[in-house]
């Protein structure tokens, strides 16, 4: 078998782009996959303030843009195509395709990423980007003396509703159960802030608005009570899912389907390493992602030179 290329770079966002800029300049012989257009999730977001340099902030469609120039000024013709599986066939890492093609590789850089879970409710994709957000860091400064809505009733959902009060007038915090499921701590401090009102047995049917979001509608799950209630904006978090299930059993996985590495990006598969929203760890930004694409690119480079030593 000959090998198609040095590195296989699964997913094109962020940490896939970054990774293609540093072997390109690795002179590593690289290929990037990716089934939708290069820069991912960003692409849909709307303005991003928090990038270093960009101190007026950038929308994320025109951040993502730069990013693709810099790796197509370096070679870049990313291949649109889905990877549907990853075998170890000796010395080769072997990347399935959703076309029937495999590329035989020494390397591969896993960075599919990872998506909020929905809610799927009506108005909830139309409003994406008007109102609905799924990032408290990147989108809570847009909500300045706002009363918002939050769902969820984890970790993530009560932190979030505690740093949005920085932002925010009121906060309704809605959770299905009349329990929260977040540690005792950060209950006591929801519990405990004035911002905070929380909805209890309670669920959204759907998000209301035109232009952006003016509204939800509410049911009680154990009265069937329904009402509307009135919010500049929403926040979702009731979880994320990894993209890995394409992988199989190939890399070692956490409970939640994230790929496990270590500081290096390295898997639990010599030659593999992961980058970005995929792998298991605490931050999920766009500037991690970079950095997490940058590290797997020079870890892959110091691979395949260890294999070339005699």
């Amino acid at each position: 078998m000959q090998p198609d290329a040095d590195l296989v770079i699964v997913g094109g966002g962020p940490a896939g782009l970054t990774a293609y800029i540093y072997a390109a300049r690795a002179r590593l012989r690289t290929l990037l996959v990716e089934k939708l257009a290069p820069g991912g999730q960003v692409l849909v977001t709307d303005f991003v303030e928090n990038y270093p340099g960009f101190p007026e902030g950038i929308s994320g469609a025109e951040l993502m843009e730069r990013f693709t120039a810099h790796a197509r000024a370096l070679g870049l013709e990313p291949l649109q195509d889905e990877a549907v599986g990853l075998s170890i066939e000796g010395e080769y890492r072997v990347v399935h395709l959703a076309s029937g093609r495999n590329l035989a590789t020494l390397t591969v850089i896993v960075a599919t990423g990872a998506r909020p879970r929905k809610l799927g409710v009506p108005g909830e994709a139309e409003l994406t980007g008007k109102g609905v957000s799924y990032c408290a860091t990147c989108d809570g400064p847009f909500f300045r003396d706002q009363v918002i809505a939050v769902v969820g009733g984890g970790n993530t959902a009560v932190q979030e509703s505690l740093f949005l009060t920085r932002f925010a007038r009121k906060i309704y915090l809605i959770h299905r159960r009349d329990k929260l499921r977040a540690t005792k701590i950060l209950q006591e401090r929801a519990f405990a802030h004035p911002k905070i009102e929380i909805l209890w047995d309670t669920v959204v049917t759907r998000i209301l608005g035109k232009e952006g979001v003016e509204g939800v509608r509410l049911k009680n799950v154990k009265t069937g009570e329904e009402r509307e209630l009135p919010v500049g904006g929403v926040f979702i978090f009731i979880g994320i899912e990894p993209a890995t299930s394409w992988l199989g059993s190939t890399l070692a996985l956490d409970e939640g389907g994230f790929i496990i590495t270590d500081s290096e990006m390295r898997t639990s598969v010599p030659g593999v390493f992961a980058a970005g929203d995929v792998r298991a760890k605490a931050c999920r930004q766009i500037v991690t992602a970079a950095g997490d694409g940058a590290t797997a690119a020079y870890m892959a480079e110091q691979y395949l030179a260890e294999r070339e030593k005699p």
